[in-house]
């Protein structure tokens, strides 16, 4: 073996001996696929990947998403090895403990390096296909002669378990469908998976299904040849028409007393079990090892240097060809808003003709996609119902990807991973559609938006029972808790054109997760705007003095909130109606505000949806217009009555509640 094969070999065995060191000292983790995916994981990052280790978030970079999240391992030995300065190898030694750089699956925002949080398996690659098109996308918009200031590839390693999800499939298809040239999955394809062989779980036939999206698939029969897997990336990145999945045959737990068998995966080879794989792979050194020949050799940080100064000089040449253009790149890059955002917006005189909260949405959308260029989006086959569709721009297609909106199809969970993708790449503020009850569908992607921080903002639409004759399959009733349950987001229930509009802009300022925006199919009559009062999450939209109830509502059930302290009022029954688009943000005001706006009175919530998150509020003595089972066909107005959304119900639950 020549010198460098020599030392190409020690590399890889160094990868792989980090791995298995630093699960064992764990006591906990996943050595099997690290041992076989090293060769492919040390290729791809050694020959290709552009990146720099001194500035992980360098726009230029190339984008690698680690899918098969159980082998982080595998990543953060690269990280170490190729210069991440705080990947040190006492974050190795301290992997899958409190607060260290080195949790069990990757974590985006926690760890330099990466860019994206894996682990739900198939979200990874699904999230690569939203970075493809993001580069794509802004390519085609901002790209000139002689500056490519958007070029880079996206890379994943998947295993079979990824494939198998059935995000997978629809991310594929999307991206088959959109020609991305530039995405490469490399499959760790070694025929086991947790419980048993794959071919006892699974016997689909990889390359047709492949191919049958239009992936262009290649072959690498020996996961330990370094130039065959070379080789493969090369064809990969030169076929430009179609995404490429490279099959890559390894072993799993590679060396090691349980290779090529399920027990490789999910649990430390064991003090003899780790003696005995090193004595395989040939290594003579203590447990965390890095031959100084390996660290000089493995290192990015020169390469990477020199790759983002190249980047950066092309970026100052082209701010001063096209200073316009740079400066949108620039504020896209730090996703800007403009100063005049909230005065961009339209706004709706009380008492004017009542609208769809969706309706509305759409208003507000093409209102402002002239103001914020990142604003990008579609809906899984529902625009038209949506509204989510931006009328002055064309759809993204294969060939021509500079329209800002997006046929997804009918894909929920893919449209969202996908987003989260589009976010993650940077620039972007992607929006995606989909009716309320379908948000069972993408749920997983809603909360990776939220574990990764990502301004994603979610339009659904036909929000309740209300939405009537499509019945109870489609009239969602417990999605809304839900949502609610997730940390970190932020969902509105809009009463009206004035408080959609002001969520819209909240959703575009808020940087540190997604936010829901639930919206009526059904018209509701428009009241006075009061933005600083959906800013709070809660506040007053009708008061009484000395009120015997205070009635708590969220969208569509404001207007009826309202119309029952009327008759309550014509009774002798003051009740003061207090509008609650937001818990997140009225939970997060201080607590003399939250007293003022709920007062001291007994409190009566009034929502077409699951009582549970309403205990927060009114709290066990409370009165409950909620919803507790399962909605109905017929029309939306009677569907709403027969269950108790009526004047009369809620004048019958307050005086139950207030004695």
């Amino acid at each position: 073996m020549s010198a460098d094969k020599n030392l190409e070999q020690l590399s890889i065995n160094t990868i792989r001996t980090l791995a298995i060191d630093a699960v064992q000292a764990a006591n906990s983790g996943h050595p099997g696929a690290p041992l076989g995916m090293a060769p492919m994981g040390y290729t791809l990052w050694q020959r290709f990947l552009r990146h720099n280790p001194a500035n992980h978030r360098w726009p230029g970079r190339d984008r690698f998403v680690l899918s098969a999240g159980h082998a982080s391992m595998l990543i953060y030995s690269l990280l170490h090895l190729t210069g991440y300065p705080k990947m040190t190898l006492q974050e190795l030694k301290d992997f899958r403990q409190w607060d260290s750089q080195t949790p069990g699956h990757p974590e985006f925002f926690h760890t330099d390096g990466l860019d994206a949080t894996t682990g739900p398996l198939g979200q990874g690659i699904a999230m690569t296909v939203g970075m493809a098109m993001a580069e794509a996308h802004l390519a085609a918009r901002y790209n000139r002669e002689g500056f490519p200031v958007f070029d880079n590839y996206t890379y994943a390693i998947c295993g079979d378990g990824d494939l198998q999800e059935g995000v997978s499939h629809e991310a594929a298809a999307l991206a088959g469908h959109l020609g991305l040239g530039k995405l490469i999955w490399l499959h760790d394809d070694n025929e086991v998976q947790l419980d048993t062989m794959v071919a006892k779980a699974d016997s689909e036939r990889m390359r047709l299904r492949f191919e049958g999206y239009g992936w262009q698939v290649l072959k690498v029969e020996d996961g330990n040849d370094v130039g065959a897997i070379a080789a493969a990336i090369e064809q990969a990145r030169a076929e430009t028409a179609k995404p490429t999945l490279i099959q890559v045959r390894t072993v799993i737990g590679f060396g090691s007393p349980r290779a090529g068998t399920p027990k490789a995966h999910g649990e430390p080879l064991g003090d003899e079990g780790v003696t005995k794989t090193k004595q395989a792979l040939g290594w003579d050194h203590p447990a965390f090892t890095v031959p100084a020949e390996v660290a000089e050799h493995m290192s990015a940080l020169k390469r990477g240097a020199a790759q983002q100064a190249e980047w950066e000089e092309m970026m100052n040449r082209y701010r001063a060809e096209y200073p316009e253009l740079g400066q949108e790149v620039d504020d896209l890059l730090e996703r800007e808003l403009p100063d005049n955002l909230w005065g961009a917006l339209p706004q709706w005189e009380a008492g004017s003709k009542a609208q769809a909260t969706r309706s509305s949405s759409g208003e507000v959308i093409n209102a402002l996609a002239p103001l914020v260029p990142g604003l990008v989006g579609g809906s899984a086959d529902v625009s038209g119902s949506t509204k989510t569709a931006i009328s002055d721009s064309e759809h993204m297609q294969a060939g021509n990807y500079a329209g800002r909106n997006v046929y997804f199809g009918v894909r929920e969970f893919g449209m969202s991973a996908a987003a989260n993708g589009m976010s993650l790449y940077g620039g972007l503020r992607p929006l995606v559609g989909t009716f309320m009850v379908f948000s069972d569908y993408l749920k997983p992607a809603y909360r990776l938006s939220a574990l990764q921080m990502q301004p994603v903002t979610y339009v659904l639409t036909h929000d309740s029972v209300g939405l009537g004759e499509d019945g109870p399959t489609h009239q969602p009733v417990e999605q809304l808790a839900m949502l609610r349950a997730v940390p970190g987001a932020h969902v509105f229930r809009p009463a009206d054109a004035n408080e959609t509009a002001a969520a819209w802009a909240l959703a575009l300022e808020y940087k540190k997760g997604p936010t829901a925006l639930v919206l009526s199919r059904q018209n509701l009559p428009v009241l006075p705007a009061n933005h600083e009062g959906v800013k709070k999450g809660g506040y007053v939209v009708r008061d009484a003095e000395n009120a015997a109830v205070t009635l708590l509502a969220t969208g569509s059930e404001v207007a009826l909130a309202l119309d029952a302290a009327e008759a309550l009022a014509g009774e002798g029954v003051a009740a003061r109606v207090v509008s609650m688009p937001c818990f997140e943000l009225f939970r997060e005001q201080d607590r003399e505000y939250r007293r003022e706006v709920l007062g001291t009175a007994p409190r009566v919530a009034i929502e077409a949806a699951a009582s549970q998150p309403w205990f927060e509020w009114v709290g066990t003595e409370g009165g409950l217009v909620t919803l507790d089972r399962f909605g109905a066909s017929a029309p939306g107005e009677v569907v709403l009555e027969k269950l108790g959304f009526s004047v009369d119900n809620v004048v019958k639950v307050v005086r139950e509640t207030i004695g």
